[in-house]
């Protein structure tokens, strides 16, 4: 689980392994292989007075009396509010107390734009500085993002401050130095340095995950520090490490500059981020879909759904395309196209190269703004013009699947919503491929190699074609409990 690492007042660390917030840390690194460097005093030196501890307050409930109750009805509930009472705490109104909280940050200009992480700064009544030489200021919330966990704030300085400037996280190699800078347990400029350990990680902390691992001893307290090169530069925003106890076991994470800066960049300019829409569900392109749909590699995002008056859907992408490459920059997998899309100016015209039908081919999308309400839609099957079956239910050998036609009793059975119309999956043989991907009773079949079903005759042809044409897989678009996902199903041709 995610804890706090910016000291936050009564906080507790659990024995089991956890990933945990920061706060503020500094990481650096060389750019290029270089030897290790006999010292990093003079770094250090000249680094230190750009760092900053960033303390925080904000009114919190403070309950009263003990920290449990007897559940209602219960026969000592009355035994123990009496004795509240006869105590004098019975029925008090909770009251409140400042709570106080430890982070760190650095400064990126001279009249005092300072970069921490939202969790630093989130809730805070209150934000104060304190700089390297001591003095303490009054902090303004420019404004803050909690998708990537990184917030600027802006301090009335009487004189310039020094500070830092980016560098590129890009550049950064599995191996090169870094150090950090921050604030551990609230005991000021702290230094300590180690090396990148790895890039692109992704601990499940939202949908623009690109972490920067090191082994550089960050704590609590040090969350919102930077990260840098044996240049200075920043490369990073330390923000989380993967603990037993809370501290350093030499597994960190930082926010890569060349996320960070942009969003710091937008939070300047506008006090919120701005971020490109394209209006897809997408799905990992697994072996078994690449198979299906005739690519080599697996690699691309699926298009599972596009929602209505998206960009997408003007530009004419379809469920079942698979994008390869958006504005030019290829898609690796599934999870790179979120970001690369986030990060592409707004209202730019962008080729997208997407696989269908067995070949490559571009659109050209108009990019829109992700508003923070938007939510994709689910592909459903909108095909009206269904023809009555001669078939209403079938055993599909070839995948291991009964399906029927939905009628009443069938709805009543999965418990589906009035109305649901289509092919259903009414039994999964434990032991097929189909079972394995997470195929279950109750899923809906809405295509068949690209082809919509309405029918079980629909399905039986697509699969006894594909079965004919010895393809190895079948791709089958299905709602599922989750919505609809497309399944490249292995195809059991002795059968």
């Amino acid at each position: 689980m995610l804890k706090a690492l910016y000291n936050p007042v009564r906080s507790k660390v659990g024995a089991a392994l956890v990933l945990v917030l920061l706060g503020v840390t500094s990481v650096s690194h060389i750019a290029n292989a270089r030897p290790a460097p006999d010292s990093f005093a003079d770094l250090a030196e000249r680094l230190l007075p750009s760092v900053v501890n960033i303390s925080t307050s904000q009114m919190v409930a403070d309950r009263q009396g003990p920290d449990f109750q007897f559940p209602p009805g219960s026969p000592f509930e009355d035994l123990f509010r009496d004795f509240m009472d006869r105590n004098g705490q019975g029925d008090q109104a909770p009251h409140k107390r400042r709570a106080t909280a430890l982070g760190s940050g650095f400064i990126i200009s001279a009249d005092g734009y300072i970069v921490t992480n939202n969790h630093v700064i989130d809730g805070a009544d209150e934000i104060t500085v304190r700089l390297h030489d001591g003095d303490t200021l009054d902090a303004e919330l420019i404004g803050r993002d909690p998708k990537t966990d990184v917030a600027l704030l802006k301090v009335d300085p009487k004189e310039d401050l020094p500070f830092v400037k980016w560098g590129s996280s890009d550049d950064a190699r599995i191996g090169d130095w870094a150090m950090a800078i921050g604030n551990p347990f609230g005991l000021g400029g702290t230094v300590t340095a180690g090396i990148v350990s790895a890039r692109n990680r992704n601990i499940n902390q939202g949908p623009y995950d690109d972490f920067i691992q090191t082994d550089a001893a960050i704590n609590r307290g040090n969350s919102g520090g930077p990260l840098f090169n044996l240049d200075g530069d920043v490369i990073g925003i330390n923000s989380a490490i993967y603990s037993p106890s809370g501290g350093s076991v030499g597994i960190g994470f930082a926010i890569p500059s060349a996320i960070a800066q942009g969003v710091v960049e937008q939070l300047k300019e506008y006090g919120r981020t701005r971020r490109g829409w394209l209006g897809v569900h997408i799905q990992t392109v697994t072996d078994d879909i690449a198979d299906s749909v005739g690519l080599d590699d697996a690699k691309g995002a699926m298009v599972a759904g596009v929602s209505d008056d998206s960009p997408a859907k003007e530009a004419g992408i379809k469920q079942g395309d698979v994008i390869l490459k958006f504005d030019g920059k290829d898609v690796d997998s599934m999870r790179n196209l979120p970001r690369i899309v986030a990060e592409t100016k707004i209202g730019k015209d962008v080729d997208v190269v997407i696989w269908r039908d067995g070949e490559k081919k571009t659109v050209q999308v108009e990019l829109g703004e992700l508003e923070e309400d938007v939510v994709a839609a689910n592909a459903t099957n909108s095909d009206d013009s269904k023809s009555p079956a001669a078939i209403d239910e079938a055993s599909v050998d070839a995948l291991g699947l009964k399906i029927a036609n939905v009628n009443d009793e069938l709805r009543k059975r999965f418990n589906l919503a009035e109305g649901t119309e289509g092919v259903i999956v009414t039994e999964v043989d434990g032991d097929s491929f189909a079972a394995e991907k997470g195929v279950r009773p109750g899923d809906i079949i809405i295509e068949a190699s690209h082809s919509s079903v309405s029918n079980v005759e629909d399905v039986m042809d697509a699969v006894n074609s594909a079965v004919d044409d010895d393809k190895r897989t079948i791709l089958m678009l299905i709602e599922t409990s989750a919505g609809a996902r497309y399944f490249g199903l292995t195809l059991n041709s002795d059968d």
